[in-house]
Order: C-alpha cells, then structure tokens, then sequence
C-alpha cells in the first residue's frame, strides 16, 4: 500500500465531528460575550449570552466549571449585616424564594466553612502530580503562552475588515507558531513535548474531534467542558466574541471562536498524550480522577446550587434594602405631586441618563424653578460615526448594540485640513518608527532623554491630556452622508423629528435648550473612555451634541418641522454643551457669548455639584476655589489613579416624567430617562426605553457587579501594573497572563472600601402595565432579563403604587 493510500485510510479512521457535536460546540462559543477595544470602551454585562438561564443557575455552573464568583465572599454579607441591611430585609428574601430559612440560621450560614470541590481541566491535574511541585505550573504557562500568541496575531489585523475575511487561519497559525517553538519544552522541563505538537491535526475541526473522541468526553458535556476551556482564557474569547460581534455573526457562524476553542482544547489533548508516554503511572491516576469527574459533573454544578441558595438570599436582602428606601422616596414624592404648568420655562437642559448626571441636574433645578432639565440616551438619538478632520477612519457615536447609519465629517477649511493631514502623518510616522522592531533601542537612546523631561515637566506643571481625536479642530457645520450619498433635506426634518419627539422638546419650548453630552478628564489612563459615555461608544458626547444643535438650529430643517407639525419658536436656540464628569464643568459650542444669567446658574450647579462629590473623593475638607484647584490637579495627574469614580455605585433606572421625581435625592445612584405614556399613544417611545436603554443600563449595572464579585475573571485588576496591548485591545497586569477585561480595582474600591454596591438594577417605569406587559411579551431578550432576574422591573402608577413583574404577574413591592 502506498503512502497516499496509508494517509487516505488513516483519514477515513480519523474521528469526526458529528452534527450533535458541532452543536454543543457551536453554543459553548455563543456563552461568551464580547469587550470592547479600549478607544471605544463600553460596559458590557459579561453574562450577556446566557441571560435566557436564570442568574442563580448561571451562577451555580459557572462556579462549578470555573470558579467564577457571581456572588459576594461572606465577609461582605457579614459587613453589611445590621447596618444598610436589617433582619426584617433577610425574611423578606427567604419568603420571596419560599425558602423555610430564619434569620439565625441564615446568620449562621455566614460564618460555616464552604465545603465543595470544582471542575478541573486536564492542566490543573497535571499541575497536581507529584512531579511538578517545583516546576513551572502548566496552567500558567498554557494562558502565557495563548496569549502571548493572541497579541501578536491581532496586532496587524484592521479591523475595518470583515473578522470573515481577515482572521481565516487562527488555529493553523497557533500551530505553526508552536511547532517551531521549541522553548516551550525547555522552559516546561518536559522532553519530547515539542513531538505531540507536531502530531497535531492541521485544522480546528480535526482536532476538536480528536481530542473529545481521546479524552472521552460525552456528548451531553461537550458544551459545559468547551465552556470552562474557554472561561481559562476569557479575556482573549471575549476579544474574539468582539470581532465576532462586529460583523454582525451574534447568531451565525463562529469558526473564529471554535479556532480559539481548539487552541485550548490542544493543549488539553497534547499534555493528555505527553503524561501518557512521559509516565504511565501518573497518567493512569490522571485518567481515573478525569473519568470520574466527567461522571459526577452533574451533581457537582446541583452542589453548588444548592450551597448558594443561601447566598442568594443575602444578595436578594441587600437588594431589597436599597430598594426599600427608594419605595419610601417614590411612594412619598407621588403624594405631594405638584402640577405641571405650561408656562415657557426659562431654560431647559437635556442630559445623557448617565447617573453622574443626576446630580448636576439636581444642581441645576435648585437655581430656579422655571429650569427644566430632562433625561435621554446620550448619543441623542443620532445613529452616526464621526470622521475627524484629516483622517479616513470614522469612529462610532452610538450604543455598541446599534450600528451606524450616517456618517457625519466637519466642514473644515483647505488650509486647516491640510495643516491638520500634515500634524496627523508626521504623528502616524512617529508612532510607526517608534514601533518598528529595528527602533528597539535605537529610539530609546535618541530620544530617551526628551521623554525624561517631559515626565518632570509633566509632574511639576501638568496640562490636561490632549486626546488624539478629540482636540482636532472642528466647526458647528458638518456634511452628513449615508451609504456615499448627502443626507437630504427631509432625512434631516425626520431625524430632527423623531429627536423631539423622543426627548418630548416638540413643544413649549424655552429660549435657550441645552443639549448636554459628557466626557471625562484623566491623564495615563489606558480606560479614559470608559469615563466617558457609553451612549456615545465610549466617547464624549461632544460631537452629538454639536451636530443635533446644528441640525435644530438650521432655518431649513426647522420650516421642514413646520410641515411636521413642529413649530420651534423664532428666538429659540439650541446651545451643545459638555459636561465634564470629572470636574464638574461646562463647556458651551456655537455660541459666541454665553448669557450672563444662563454662565451664573451653570457655575453655582457646578459649585454645588462639586461639593457633593467631594465627600466620595475624600475632599471635603475643601470649599469653593480650593475644592476646584484639587479636583483640576487630579484630572491632570498623570499618577493619578482614581480621577473620579465614574458609574460607580449605579442601582436603578426611572422612566418617568422629570415632574415625578424633581426634588429628590438618588446620591448619584440612578439614571434618570424623562418618558409621559399619555403622549406615547402607541407604546413606540416605551418600547424603545425597554429594548434599547434599559438593556444599556443592565450591561453597566451587571459590568460593576461582575468586576466587584470577581475582580481575577470579569475585572482588570491593579491599574498601576497595566500595559497596553497593541495600543488599543486591552491591557495585560503585569507582561503577560490572560487579557485583562472590565474595571480595575482603582475604578471600584478606594483602598478600604468597596466605592460599589453590587446590587442588580432596579428599574422603574411610569406607564400602563398592560403597555410594560407587551413590550416585555413581544421582546424575548427583555423577559429573559425580567423573568430570570438579571434586573428587577417595577410598575410605579401616578398614586405612588409600585408593583413588580415578573413571569408576566405582577405583585406588590413591600416597603
């Protein structure tokens, strides 16, 4: 028989997958969710993919398949016990889950030892043998090592490619990479290792076949093992799932996922084989203890079910405690409603939902009561991706579940653009010969020396951080464009439209109409545009701000409106604006002069607004001037790692008119998003909030929890170790290891206390309950996140009465 006939035959015996098998792998890859670059940062709820499971079932396998923890340690419970959460709290949660659990036994269940076993990978057994005590763990060196290879394999690959189209050969280039690495086997101390990789299938598929037929995993596991292989590295599979999401493949094809699922599976499959020649005897302890965890793997998640149960109890007690106290503000405010009038109020201020903003918009109101302010998704209902002054390259301006629709670039005149190309390329060329491998330490000894002065001149006279894009110049007139072609004249009288309408601008309106975006000031500070707003793609608002005004302000647009039946008032002007989130300040656009009046009450809201969020930052031994210099110093200081604390400590989301709830003190806790049902006579604007904002806020809500109950899997760790991979996909903690996703401790915790409650969002709504009922009927990824209790869902009515749906019955909230 002929070596081509040998081969032939050897394929045909080769294991395949089959389609049963192709689906448990194809779902494993679909349970992980995506993160963002770090340009473009925004929350993400990381159990995004598995929201149609329940939270606590979640919970349960997660821990049991990768020790993930989706709850609080104990200590925590232990510290809020009897201070923010009182007994009376802990019944109502055993009652809510029919649980026969007292008080005391539930005290009880805080200070026994948990006693528990997890699952293990193939690594984790083999870093158990005797024969590894003194080397090099192998888990360690399978992250390292995928990740090292990661990094390099994206750093070239632009993303404005399709993922289909530019990232075909993951697993082939991991192989080729490793088959010629042969410090693998020296640095590991194992002989012959280099062998099992060159046996390898050549293609994913073969080898996800091979290893599942060699280490017998059934079929009804595959998805569950497939899983905890990809969690060992899911700061790299969420990278993936990103790429993946981009290209609109959510649903579809994963062959890039299941690629990096065979780069972990194969290092499962080589190390199985390599104990296996290397040392019978361990491996024969090996494939026991692996057998008889594939057959009680079962009963193992159930186990953990069962020991969290409890846990869940504490979680639910905390939750209701906060709640409880936002009843009682809701229940009383709703008593003592006033009525509205429909006198032209003197300002009216239209703010992003983002909780920082609910204090400025206290602030705000308290200087006079003709001030409105309202509440709205910051991106303003604008589907654009702005194209800056000098570049090719557009970046998106809207929430990362939207894609965009209209491209918006400055009018810019020919002697700034082409200054501004000049600046931009002479930049770009630096950048490249800074990063060119023969510049090592050729750029280093050139210009070391200027770089060491720039950090002294940087400590003893810093200047706030020039963003790359954001400081380009730019005017109040832009070309919007869609699929090549200029935006009409009526597209712009619709999109304009459908804004006012929205945002409930489309009558009374008053002389001058804020349009607020925000953004954040902080200098070295590889997660900036996480402070800034997530409506926005993880940018300021600055660019929708500006170019909503332009397009209320355009005589043109506004006769179109006419036509509408939307008459803005000839003295009426719409002002862009930014509120600085870090400093508190403001800053107007196309506007030569601001008024006089309209400068005094922005300056004493920001006065104000400053003084409250001082007490967060340990400043309150300051006032006034003072309080203002240390506030700008921490935005400048290039050591600074807490320049402010962004959405920390978010809890609840209230739909409902500003009239309801003006006056009120939410702490900085909660977004506010203005909504009347009685001028939302088709349910249209509800279903939007439902299916748009509010899962919006539960990605920011559950990115908080997730980052405060396990900081090692779905945070980044200590900010101060960070490097940056590739100036832009995330960041490593220290030089290596795993990349780091979510927040860093610096954003959550202020060296003795969690600056967090990881509570799950409540949300509130001031609308029918048949009109909450149908939306959440008709939009199954809302019921997923109502009924499986990813977030808490309320009904508040116009009498203060607030009831809470869930499995489509709604029961009334105790107080």
């Amino acid at each position: 028989m002929t070596s081509a006939q040998l081969a032939s035959q050897a394929q045909a015996l080769a294991p395949h997958l089959n389609e049963s098998q192709i689906t448990q792998l194809r779902q494993a890859c679909e349970r992980i969710a995506p993160t963002w670059p770090l340009d473009e940062l925004i929350a993400v709820n990381p159990w995004w993919e598995m929201r149609h499971h329940h939270f606590s079932d979640v919970s349960a396998k997660l821990t049991a398949l990768t020790q993930v923890n989706c709850l609080m340690p104990k200590s925590y419970y232990q510290s809020v016990w009897m201070e923010s959460l009182q007994p009376q709290h802990l019944s109502q949660a055993a009652q809510e889950v029919d649980a026969d659990l007292s008080v005391e036994s539930l005290e009880r269940y805080l200070l026994e030892d948990d006693e528990y076993t997890h699952w293990h990978n193939v690594s984790d057994f083999v870093d158990s043998g005797r024969d590894r005590k003194y080397k090099m763990a192998w888990r360690d060196e399978i992250t390292h090592q995928i990740s090292q290879f990661c990094a390099d394999f994206f750093r070239e690959k632009p993303l404005s490619e399709s993922y289909a189209n530019t990232y075909q050969g993951l697993y082939s280039s991991w192989l080729a990479s490793t088959r010629s690495d042969k410090g693998i086997e020296i640095l590991m101390a194992e002989n012959g290792l280099t062998e099992q990789f060159l046996d390898l299938p050549d293609s994913a598929e073969d080898l996800l076949a091979e290893a599942l037929a060699g280490l017998g995993v059934p079929a009804h596991q595959i998805g569950d093992y497939s899983h905890a292989l990809l969690m060992d590295v899911n700061g790299w599979a969420s990278w993936v799932a990103y790429l993946k999401w981009q290209d609109g493949l959510q649903q579809h094809d994963n062959q890039l996922m299941l690629d990096f699922l065979a780069i972990r599976m194969a290092w499962e499959w080589v190390l199985w084989r390599h104990q296996k020649n290397s040392d019978r005897s361990v491996f024969n302890e090996l494939k026991v203890m692996w057998r008889h965890q594939l057959t009680i793997l079962p009963k193992l998640i159930e186990t953990h079910k069962e020991s969290q149960s409890k846990a869940w109890v504490w979680q639910r007690a905390a939750e209701i405690a906060y709640q409880s106290q936002l009843h009682q503000q809701l229940q009383h405010v709703s008593s003592a409603k006033k009525t509205q009038t429909e006198s032209q109020p003197l300002l009216q201020a239209a703010f992003c939902i983002d909780v920082r903003s609910e204090v400025m918009r206290r602030a705000l109101e308290a200087q006079h009561p003709d001030i409105e302010t309202l509440g709205f998704a910051g991106f303003f209902g604008l589907p654009i991706e702005f194209q800056p002054t000098g570049s090719e390259v557009a970046r998106p301006q809207l929430p990362g579940l939207l894609k965009s629709a209209i491209r918006v670039r400055p009018i810019t005149e020919s002697t700034t653009l082409i200054a501004t190309e000049q600046k931009l390329n002479k930049k770009a060329r630096w950048i490249e010969w800074g990063n060119a491998p023969p510049a090592t330490f050729s750029m280093v000894e050139s210009v070391g020396l200027m770089y060491a002065f720039k950090l002294l001149r940087n400590s003893l006279f810093p200047e706030e951080h020039a963003h790359p894009i954001n400081n380009l110049p730019m005017q109040d007139d832009f070309e919007l464009s869609q699929d090549g072609e200029p935006v009409s004249l009526q597209q712009k009288v619709e999109l304009a439209a459908g804004i006012l309408k929205a945002m409930g601008l489309d009558k009374n309106l008053a002389k001058h109409v804020m349009l607020v975006g925000h953004g954040s000031s902080s200098c070295n500070n590889p997660h900036a545009a996480g402070l800034d707003c997530g409506a926005c793609g993880g940018q300021t608002g600055e660019v929708n701000v500006r170019v909503l005004a332009y397009l209320l302000n355009d005589p043109q647009v506004r006769q179109g409106l006419v036509n509408q039946g939307m008459t803005i008032p000839e003295d009426t002007q719409f002002i862009a604006a930014m509120h600085n989130t870090t400093t508190d300040e403001f800053t107007c656009y196309g506007i030569d002069q601001v008024p006089n009046e309209l400068q005094c009450w922005l300056e004493q809201a920001t006065t104000l607004a400053r003084q409250e969020r001082a007490t967060r930052l340990g400043l309150t031994h300051l006032h006034g001037q003072a309080l203002h210099q240390s506030i700008k110093r921490r935005a400048k200081d290039w050591s600074q790692v807490r320049p402010e604390w962004g959405l920390s400590n978010n809890a609840a989301f209230i739909v409902a008119p500003r009239s309801r709830t003006r006056g009120l003190d939410f702490e900085g806790r909660t977004f506010l998003h203005d909504y009347d049902y009685e001028q939302d006579t088709d349910n249209s604007l509800l279903t939007l909030i439902m299916t748009a904002p509010m899962v919006v806020t539960n990605w920011i809500n559950l990115q908080y929890y997730a980052s405060v109950c396990d900081n090692h899997i779905y945070g980044s760790g200590n900010k101060v170790l960070h490097n940056v991979v590739d100036g832009g996909i995330g960041v490593f903690e220290g030089n290596g290891g795993d990349l780091r996703i979510g927040l860093p401790m610096q954003s959550l915790h202020d060296g003795e206390n969690w600056m967090h409650e990881p509570l799950r969002l409540s949300v509130y709504i001031d609308a029918p309950k048949e009109a909450i009922e149908r939306v959440a009927k008709e939009h199954e990824a809302v019921r997923n996140l109502i009924d499986n209790e990813w977030l808490y869902l309320f009904h508040w009515d116009r009498n203060g009465h607030i009831q809470r749906l869930r499995n489509l019955e709604w029961k009334d909230a105790s107080v």
